[in-house]
């Protein structure tokens, strides 16, 4: 981690970066080494997502009260993402009582009579389908639209997770049974079998509580990828960690053992709540040098290992109030931006149609507005579309990888038009290269006699530290 250099953190941030291909549609994904990519031995596909809830009470999609499906699925393509997480409920598949109920009813059972209304209006040929031919009418239609589908089995039961003590957390909890959650999988992955934009399954949101254990982590995760992959062996199989997922350590030291090869990833989470308020009540340099390497020793070190890391959860309140969650987002873009792993964005829902026993609960973490049609804050929007392209990988660039600096406030990046311009912050695409040597000097690599000088530990590079002279090279 010595490129999070506390000097410049807060203002510019150098990355290895390649210039991005143009987004290709996909068939099946394979792993090569830490990369996702097309095909086996093809070109990086970077996993550039967003959640979109469908495992909560009602075991209906959010939203379908707001505006068409159709509208939902290419806002969010418009929006720059490339796939969605989609989690459901295990008894989705298991309970065919619950699948077989239609929308409709899931609603009147919770008394969600304009949510009805919504959906009879936006969405008239969802709202009498069973749950399970909604959940299908969704993953097509987004695949209709160019959008991947990574499914996410989130919760045994339809409810709102997590906590280390809702019967949902680990294998044997009261409502996790081994078994039916192997047989949930299967029955996943064989319906969407054939179906070529969904591209992967998640076995299971946050494992937890008190019951966790490494031993049981490799017993069972080990035999839900076997099932995954063998009713389903186009899609890759993500694996999530222990403790609300934050902890894959365990990996260091014992590896996972499968029969089939170029179809694992690992998942992690990380939000800014993650590790308390300590990124408010610390100094930010410190805080992200920490957690950063918490981060890394957890589970970033799979990528060293030849691993990709889907980073399937993280997010900040969107309406701009929680300083906590600001400070680290910081922090967040930064290291997204330093490791170019894949992702998942909490989330695109506004409002949920029944949560925790509240109807029309607002979600501050959601990137749309109340009614799902704009985007919450473009602001964010513009910032993370940085990071929404692969920085390097396999056939990103035909020309040579090269470092920029990269600005984690913006999501832009240093640039310049010529020599007796300005440096401007625009898009990292058009960045130019920089080298930064062990002197604490950043060098324009096409111009060597440009170059920017820091300060000390804690400073800020000021805009007089741009020298030119054709004497020294500096």
């Amino acid at each position: 981690m010595g490129a999070f250099s506390s000097f410049f953190f807060f203002f510019f941030f150098i990355i290895v970066f390649a210039f991005p291909t143009k987004p290709v549609r996909v068939s099946a994904l394979y792993t090569e080494s830490r990369w996702v990519v097309k095909n086996e031995g093809g070109e990086r596909v970077k996993l550039a997502c967003v959640n979109w809830v469908s495992h909560l009470d009602t075991v209906v999609a959010e939203g379908l009260h707001k505006q068409p499906l159709e509208v939902i699925s290419n806002k969010i393509k418009s929006m720059g993402f490339n796939c969605v997480r989609l989690t459901w409920p295990l008894y989705l598949v298991t309970n065919e009582s619950l699948a077989s109920l239609t929308v409709r009813r899931s609603f009147q059972n919770l008394g969600l009579l304009d949510a009805i209304a919504g959906v009879e209006a936006k969405n008239p040929d969802i709202i009498d389908l069973p749950l399970i031919k909604a959940f299908q009418a969704v993953v097509k239609n987004l695949g209709d639209n160019g959008v991947m589908v990574i499914l996410d089995n989130h919760s045994t039961e339809p409810r709102w997770c997590c906590s280390s003590a809702d019967g949902n957390g680990f294998f044997g909890d009261e409502h996790f049974d081994p078994d039916l959650w192997v047989e949930g999988l299967t029955k996943m992955a064989t319906l969407f079998r054939g179906v070529p934009h969904v591209v992967a399954m998640s076995l299971r949101n946050e494992l937890r509580g008190p019951r966790q254990n490494v031993p049981d982590w490799f017993k069972y995760m080990q035999k839900g990828a076997e099932a995954v992959h063998a009713a389903n062996p186009d899609v890759l199989v993500i694996l999530s960690g222990l403790s609300f997922d934050t902890d894959l350590s365990f990996l260091q030291g014992q590896k996972t053992t499968l029969t089939f090869s170029k179809k694992l990833v690992y998942e992690a989470h990380w939000y800014g709540f993650t590790n308390g308020r300590v990124w408010v009540s610390t100094n930010l340099n410190q805080a992200c040098a920490q957690i950063t390497g918490n981060v890394m020793s957890h589970s970033g070190f799979l990528l060293g290992q030849g691993f990709p890391l889907f980073l399937s959860e993280f997010g900040l309140d969107l309406t701009g109030s929680n300083l906590n969650d600001i400070r680290y987002f910081h922090c967040f873009i930064a290291l997204a931006a330093e490791l170019d792993f894949d992702w998942a964005l909490w989330s695109l829902v506004s409002s949920y149609y029944f949560r925790e026993g509240v109807a029309g609960a607002k979600e501050n973490y959601g990137v749309l507005d109340a009614e799902w049609a704009h985007v919450k804050n473009p602001s964010f929007l513009q910032r993370i579309s940085s990071i929404q392209v692969p920085f390097r990988g396999p056939g990103v660039s035909g020309g040579s990888p090269h470092q920029v600096i990269f600005h984690p406030l913006t999501g832009l990046c240093v640039t310049r038009k010529s020599g007796i311009e300005p440096l401007v912050l625009g898009d990292c695409s058009n960045s130019e290269g920089w080298n930064y040597t062990n002197q604490q000097i950043i060098v324009a690599v096409k111009e060597k006699n440009m170059c920017l000088e820091a300060g000390e530990i804690g400073k800020a590079v000021k805009e007089h530290a741009l020298l030119r002279t054709h004497h020294d090279g500096k």
